[in-house]
């Protein structure tokens, strides 16, 4: 796991997926076996038994405990061996490695490293997404095989959204508006604003303009695996560059990724906008969220697939690449800082 921050919180899975019954999870190479207890909680832990190391998420649940699959060892909610069948004498070395577990924003969020160094104050929050006046929607969990980190780039990168996204996030009029970014207190911000500009496909749809309109982009990474982007519009000359929003359609897009390997990762995706919406309007921008973000899958993945068979090729850097820069050099310096000294 030398190639991944461990001390932070990852999202791993959705809450509504964990029940009492065990589920399998991948996250930064290691196997995790998941559930929840009768009382609610949930459990996390290696998913090997110390035994045969027969995955655990092949055993059952006997109320709280799991029972492993193959000769019926049983560890609690701690990882500690409480029953080995046909003998009294239970081997000190017979517990599971067990990982702290915080849910937040309808997602289960697992750490990794210390568990000393775990403190759920530090889970990631929107504070929009509990306000009764904007309305959250879950999305769904994405698989991409591409690393992380070139979703990372994706998401510090405004400028993709007036190519890739034609249908559902972005126009022409942006191509060649400038890009800015700065990195803040364990983030990267990367912006731009459009400018009395057509505006794009989904709010065309929802926002009812009549005219052109102000749009902006605010991509927020918080290193290393969640990205939250402020995009919104308002009617042309109405002041939302200074500030005034207060007539306007503004979403949160919010990018929550598990690591799972090299070349694979998972973007549990959500929206939180500022306006209430039913069932319908709500099904529809998941829809075309769903399109925008199936675009991305497919642009990464091909990178991915040509970073390995052209893996001494150096690619040629521009401006719009600041952003996503900054970003791997905040990843990279949180894994130095982990790093054993000698």
């Amino acid at each position: 796991m030398s190639n991944y921050v461990l001390n932070t919180w990852y999202p791993l899975t959705w809450s509504r997926n964990v029940g009492h019954a065990l589920t399998a999870h991948q996250i930064l190479e290691q196997q995790v076996v998941l559930y929840r207890t009768e009382g609610g909680k949930v459990i996390a832990m290696e998913d090997a038994c110390p035994h045969r190391l027969l995955p655990l998420s092949m055993g059952k649940l006997r109320g709280d405990a799991i029972e492993c699959g193959y000769h019926g060892m049983t560890y609690d909610c701690s990882g500690k061996c409480v029953r080995v069948p046909g003998q009294d004498l239970i081997p000190s070395s017979a517990f599971v490695r067990t990982y702290p577990i915080h849910e937040n924003m309808g997602l289960v969020w697992i750490w990794m490293g210390d568990p000393a160094m775990a403190d759920p104050g530090k889970v990631f929050d929107l504070p929009q997404y509990h306000d009764p006046r904007w309305s959250a929607v879950e999305g769904d969990a994405l698989e991409i095989k591409a690393n992380y980190l070139n979703l990372a780039d994706n998401l510090c990168d405004p400028a993709h959204v007036s190519f890739v996204h034609l249908s559902t996030l972005g126009n022409a009029a942006s191509e060649d508006v400038p890009v800015h970014s700065e990195q803040q207190d364990g983030k990267v911000v990367t912006w731009r604003w459009v400018i009395d500009a057509p505006p794009i496909p989904l709010f065309a749809k929802h926002g009812h303009f009549k005219g052109n309109v102000d749009r902006w982009h605010y991509y927020y990474y918080h290193a290393p695996s969640i990205a939250v982007i402020d995009f919104g519009s308002a009617e042309t000359g109405t002041g939302a560059p200074e500030g005034r929003r207060d007539n306007c359609i503004q979403i949160f897009a919010c990018h929550f990724i598990t690591p799972v390997d090299q070349d694979t990762c998972i973007d549990h995706w959500l929206h939180v906008k500022n306006f209430q919406a039913d069932a319908q309007v709500n099904a529809e921008l998941s829809a075309d969220f769903r399109v925008a973000f199936s675009e991305d899958k497919t642009i990464l993945e091909a990178i991915q697939r040509n970073e390995r068979r052209l893996p001494s090729r150096r690619t040629v850097k521009i401006a719009i690449d600041a952003g996503s820069q900054r970003m791997r050099r905040l990843v990279e310096r949180m894994r130095e800082a982990e790093a054993p000294t000698a």
